[in-house]
């Protein structure tokens, strides 16, 4: 099936939702997967079927470095555990957009390049969809406050080739890179599939092996 057709099914289907409060939609994947990309294009799905689309962007969302870093730059277990601010995301974003909330909700919490923490907020319509794509988030209590979660699956050595072509500059190179994902990226990535299972938890299940063709295979 082709992408945009796939994109405009899921989309439908979010937008058919009436809770009566933002419908909360968590993008999961293990690293390299193609969540972020794949959030972006489903909000301008979204937005060309008049529905507000709101994509927050999870890179406001990490911990300082001091706590990123403190069990090691190369460690699975301290980007499992310290990556994300998985505290905030739930008591400024997902708890205030769910039943009874305010909807007024965090854009950010933390600025990625400076490392300063500077929550900024915003109000959401009633009717916007939310949608937030990060790895690791239907941990722990995090799993009752999505609406929906799409996991997007991919093959580990296909994540992996993808993100080590994504991030080698920033990396230091594809040696280095590909360095990292072994010990820290997709080791924390497969700690995560065996504590939490998030595949099965996830309410619709992509195959995105190939991003220009992917196939829902749950729904």
């Amino acid at each position: 099936m082709r992408r945009d057709e796939v994109l405009q099914r899921i989309a439908a289907r979010l937008a058919s939702r009436e809770l009566g409060h933002p419908l909360r939609v968590g993008i999961d994947g293990v690293c390299g997967s193609g969540k972020t990309t794949f959030a972006r294009d489903l909000a301008a799905a979204l937005t060309a079927s008049d529905r507000t689309a709101i994509d927050v962007d999870s890179d406001g969302f990490h911990h300082v470095r001091a706590v990123r870093y403190r069990q090691g730059r190369e460690s699975a277990r301290g980007y499992y555990d310290d990556a994300y601010d998985l505290d905030s995301l739930r008591d400024l974003v997902l708890r205030p957009l769910g039943h009874g909330g305010s909807r007024r909700f965090a854009e950010h919490v933390h600025d990625l390049a400076t490392d300063a923490v500077a929550p900024r907020f915003a109000d959401a319509p009633v009717d916007a969809i939310v949608l937030f794509a990060a790895t690791f988030v239907q941990r722990g209590d995090l799993r009752t406050q999505w609406d929906e979660v799409i996991w997007l699956d991919a093959p580990e050595e296909v994540a992996t080739a993808r993100g080590v072509a994504r991030d080698a500059a920033a990396l230091g190179g594809t040696d280095a890179a590909e360095s990292v994902y072994a010990s820290r990226y997709m080791a924390a990535c497969r700690i995560y599939l065996d504590e939490e299972a998030p595949r099965d938890r996830a309410s619709i299940v992509i195959d995105h092996t190939d991003p220009a063709a992917p196939e829902i295979i749950r729904w």
